[in-house]
Formats: C-alpha cells, sequence, structure tokens
C-alpha cells in the first residue's frame, strides 16, 4: 500500500512540477553568478564584438528573462564599475559591447547583469587585446587536430554578429600575407566563407586566419580568427609523378629536411593527461551544464608546441554537432614541480539526453607522442531523490490524516452524567 502511495505521489509530482528542478547559482553581493565565459583573444585595431553565450543561454534555460530584457555591460578595473553607453569607440548594443576597434587597453574582465524586482544575475568575460606589433599568431589561434588523409573543414566564427555584405573572406597561412586561392590545385575551396582540405597532408600544418572586411556605420573595419592545424599521422609513400594537391606554400622537399635536421635532438618525452582519466563518467543534472578540464603534463621547452584539446564523437568541437552548446577554450600553462602543467577547458551550457551516449575525448600531442583520455556523460538519476521527497509528502499527509480522524472519531464525554453529579455534590455540600 505504501509503494503504490510512493508510486502515485511521484507521478503526481512530475506531472504538476515537470523535471527535477535545476541545481540552485552560486550568489555573490547579492547576485547570481554565472560560470565565466571562455576567454577570447584578439588584436588590436580590428573590429570586436563582446557578448555572453554561456549567461545568455542559462537565463533562456532558467527562464529568468524576458526576450525585452535590458542588460548592463561594465568593465571591472579593480576600483570600480564602467559602463558603455552613447556613441564613443566602445558602444553597448542590447547584449553585446561593441570595440570600434579594440585597442590593448581595452584587455581586462567585463560583466553582463540582467537586475529586475527579482533577480540579479551577472556573467563575465575575460578580453585580451594584443599589440599588432608584438602578437604571436598562436596565441590567437583555436587549436584544431586533424588525421592525414581526412577532410579538414575551417569555418571563420561569429561573422553573423557583424553587419556583413557579401565580402569575400579572405584566408592566409601562418605568416603569408598573400591570400590562399580557392581552388588551388584541387587542394581547396570556399563554401559560404568555410575553407575546406579534402586530404589532410602533413604540409598543411600550420596557422589558418580568415579576414573579412566589414562596413559598421559607414566606417570599413577588420575580422579575422585564426586556427591552428596540427595534423598527426605520416603521408602516405608517392609512387607515381601526378603532382599531389598541396596548400601551403611550403613543399614536401623543406618538410623532409626540417624533419632529417632534427633527426638527432635530445629525445622528447610524450605529454601525460593527469585527468581527466580515462573511462572516467560524469554525471550531470538534465538541463544543467557542465565544466570540465583536461590537464596535461608535458616539459616545459615542449609547452606552447603540445597541443591539448577536446573532440566529441571524434569530431572536434566546433564541427560536432554541440557546437552551439559547447565552448571550447581557456588554455592555460602552469610551471609545477616536474615540468609544465597545461590546461584545456570544455564548457557545455546545457546536458541533455542526446548527450549520454557522446564520446568525449581529450587528446593531447607534441613531437615525443600522442596520448588520450576517453570520457563519457551521464545523467543524474533523480528516481531516488524523488521518492524520498514523495515518502516525506506520504508521511506528512498521512500524519494529517490521523490527526483529522483522531479529532473526528474522538469519545466525547457524557454531559448529562457530569450534571448529576455536579447537583449530587452541591446536595451534599447543603
Amino acid at each position: 500500500m505504501v509503494y503504490w502511495a510512493l508510486m502515485l505521489v511521484v507521478v503526481i509530482m512530475e506531472c504538476v512540477c515537470g523535471k527535477p528542478p535545476l541545481p540552485p547559482l552560486p550568489m555573490k553581493d547579492g547576485c547570481y553568478v554565472i560560470s565565466p565565459e571562455v576567454e577570447i583573444f584578439r588584436v588590436e585595431g580590428e573590429a570586436v564584438i563582446l557578448y555572453f553565450p554561456m549567461f545568455m543561454r542559462v537565463l533562456k534555460v532558467r527562464n529568468i528573462a524576458p526576450p525585452t530584457a535590458k542588460y548592463f555591460i561594465s568593465k571591472d578595473n579593480g576600483t570600480a564599475g564602467v559602463e558603455y553607453q552613447g556613441e564613443g569607440r566602445v558602444q553597448q548594443h542590447d547584449k553585446q559591447l561593441w570595440f570600434l576597434p579594440a585597442q590593448a587597453s581595452d584587455s581586462g574582465e567585463y560583466t553582463c547583469t540582467y537586475r529586475n524586482e527579482t533577480y540579479c544575475v551577472t556573467g563575465s568575460i575575460t578580453l585580451q587585446v594584443y599589440e599588432s606589433t608584438s602578437v604571436d599568431m598562436k596565441k590567437l589561434s583555436y587549436p584544431l587536430l586533424a588525421t592525414v588523409g581526412e577532410k579538414q573543414r575551417f569555418e571563420c566564427p561569429s561573422l553573423s554578429y557583424f553587419n556583413s555584405t557579401d565580402s569575400l573572406i579572405e584566408w592566409y597561412k601562418d605568416s603569408s600575407t598573400t591570400a590562399l586561392q580557392p581552388g588551388r590545385a584541387g587542394s581547396s575551396h570556399w563554401d559560404e566563407g568555410k575553407l575546406v582540405i579534402p586530404a589532410v597532408r602533413r604540409s598543411h600544418a600550420g596557422v589558418y586566419t580568415c579576414q573579412l572586411r566589414v562596413l559598421i556605420n559607414n566606417q570599413p573595419y577588420k575580422v579575422s580568427r585564426a586556427f591552428q592545424l596540427n595534423v598527426q599521422g605520416q603521408d602516405p609513400e608517392i609512387t607515381t609523378t601526378t603532382s599531389v594537391p598541396d596548400l601551403s606554400e611550403t613543399s614536401d622537399t623543406t618538410f623532409l629536411s626540417s624533419t632529417y635536421s632534427t633527426a638527432h635532438t635530445p629525445l622528447v618525452l610524450p605529454p601525460v593527461i593527469v585527468s581527466p582519466l580515462n573511462g572516467t563518467t560524469f554525471e550531470s543534472s538534465h538541463g544543467s551544464g557542465l565544466e570540465l578540464f583536461c590537464t596535461v603534463l608535458t616539459e616545459c621547452p615542449m609547452a606552447e608546441s603540445t597541443v591539448v584539446t577536446w573532440l566529441v564523437n571524434d569530431q572536434s568541437v566546433e564541427t560536432s554537432y554541440l557546437d552551439r552548446r559547447a565552448l571550447q577554450g581557456g588554455r592555460r600553462v602552469t610551471r609545477v614541480y616536474g615540468g609544465c602543467q597545461i590546461e584545456m577547458r570544455l564548457f557545455i551550457t546545457m546536458i541533455t539526453e542526446e548527450d549520454v551516449e557522446t564520446q568525449l575525448k581529450c587528446v593531447t600531442q607534441n613531437t615525443g607522442g600522442r596520448q588520450e583520455a576517453v570520457v563519457q556523460l551521464q545523467l543524474e538519476d533523480s528516481t531516488f531523490t524523488w521518492l524520498v521527497v514523495a515518502a516525506v509528502a506520504v508521511s506528512c499527509f498521512l500524519a494529517v490524516v490521523s490527526i483529522f480522524l483522531y479529532v473526528l472519531f474522538k469519545p466525547k464525554k457524557n454531559k448529562k452524567m457530569d450534571y448529576i453529579l455536579a447537583r449530587q455534590n452541591s446536595t451534599f455540600s447543603c
């Protein structure tokens, strides 16, 4: 009987309340705080639009802010927040902050706040703007890992935030000032701003930059994004005289000579993944976000050239189905005992049932070797929690019913007998 009562309460609560509630947000200084966005890196002189995708996603999932909500964006310089309004170089447009153009002094942490009579919610993002004369393109690039022979596609991200026309997106490789030509030797082609390499070779490794000229308020600005492509595997042997498509300006002869020149260099130890452990399962409640960190230990001289990246079902995060719900970035290198530690962050804004079968893989590689760790996602089983809640609810319900029945059927005293006894007592007293 109690079992069926529990099940009835569970069914009623699920019908009335729906899915289990989302976990509470942490609070600081009277405001709920959402996890920081992935840090972004830009170069000065370009147009930059700062936005808060994780912050907006959490507000939407939790149904906190209406579509007409107004947001306040400020920069915290350690003493007071600086707000941006008006038509200056830095302008706030609804939930975005525009830099026209960005300067190195714009570097810092920015906070977006939504406030109403009930809620105060904040999110933050760190912007790093490098001087164009001293920037290393590897610091500005998104890491990508490809295998020899597979198809690789680059997509210039976040251009939809700019009021761009049908201007051609130009692609550059490494430090070359000459734009790559689409369709050169059949090695690449453009597909709505995407650069495609049909079959990756070792010589395709390098930094690729996409550039676009945009008009904002009738003023021209440059926008760019960079990718660092790392290639694993060996090129197949060439047995014919047929020319092999090559996207880069570097020939195979140059690559081979550089390989031979390093044949007698000291032995390089492969990187080691400290966490997560291979086979680890991460649990998260339905609809909540999840933050993962891949921590790698390597020799300090190899830290800059060591690749650390996340793969989703053996695809890059940008090309996987999680593209709109996951962000990778925030690479951080710190010196620890025994070498240098590299940390790569992966943030998933919302976990759904679809993600349970997803295979997440942390991959690290340098000239010394390669290592990977596979992890799985799992939704927390809320059945036990709901049964406990249901048991408490049923206990309270039964207690109330018992009290009600006791009061209803409580034996009544014989008032007539009390009256007779009272009369007798009064007679005796006389």
